[in-house]
């Protein structure tokens, strides 16, 4: 599925930085897809904390001065507007709940994780995947391979059920735990999982489901 027709289906929340990154980059170039340029984008902006220059993306094959200047604009933009704003911290079951109420009434299962740095403070949420959860598509690779990739500390699950029940199956209680002993090999912690609907939620960690 292209990024923007994710985006128009499941809301721009869904996507990953690599795909919003491949949203504002539009197309790649002679042979080169725009989803690798993505990539290469993301590795330099990682790579460099300090001020980063049209002339340097433009190093990248594939970005030229009109892509260079837009993914500047972007990072100008969210400068202003997010100027002096506090980074969002995940504190409760709650704070996840109101942080996902607009993923709850989908008519299928939305599985995200949550990534969270030493202090509790939201670094990005990603959509790992859709459908009923279960333990191939809730794979530890697919959690933590992000996880990794954003040097997430501890992470937060989080799966809406459409039914309104936010009471968990067998089959998430057990998919749960196989992710907990994931990342506990990796040292990355899982917080909690948290099942949401419209109207409330439901924390593995504070019903004791997750030992």
């Amino acid at each position: 599925m292209l990024p923007q027709e994710k985006a128009l289906q499941y809301g721009i929340e869904s996507l990953s930085s690599l795909e919003l990154l491949a949203l504002i980059l539009r197309v790649g170039h002679k042979g080169k897809g725009v989803m690798k340029i993505a990539k290469e984008v993301s590795a330099l902006f990682e790579k460099n904390n300090q001020e980063i220059h049209a002339s340097d993306i433009r190093q990248i094959a594939g970005v030229g001065i009109v892509k260079a200047c837009t993914l500047l604009a972007v990072l100008e933009l969210g400068k202003r507007l997010y100027a002096g704003k506090k980074t969002q911290l995940i504190i409760s079951p709650e704070d996840v709940w109101k942080q996902m109420q607009n993923s709850a009434n989908g008519k299928k299962e939305h599985f995200f994780v949550l990534f969270l740095d030493v202090r509790n403070q939201l670094i990005q949420r990603e959509l790992i995947s859709i459908g009923n959860l279960n333990t191939s598509i809730a794979h530890p690779r697919e959690v933590f391979e992000p996880a990794v990739r954003v040097h997430a500390a501890q992470i937060i699950l989080c799966h809406n059920h459409p039914s309104g029940d936010p009471k968990p199956s067998e089959t998430d209680i057990s998919t749960t735990k196989r992710l907990i002993h994931a990342g506990n090999i990796l040292g990355i912690e899982v917080l909690d999982h948290v099942i949401i609907t419209a109207h409330t939620y439901y924390s593995m960690k504070e019903k004791g489901n997750m030992s």
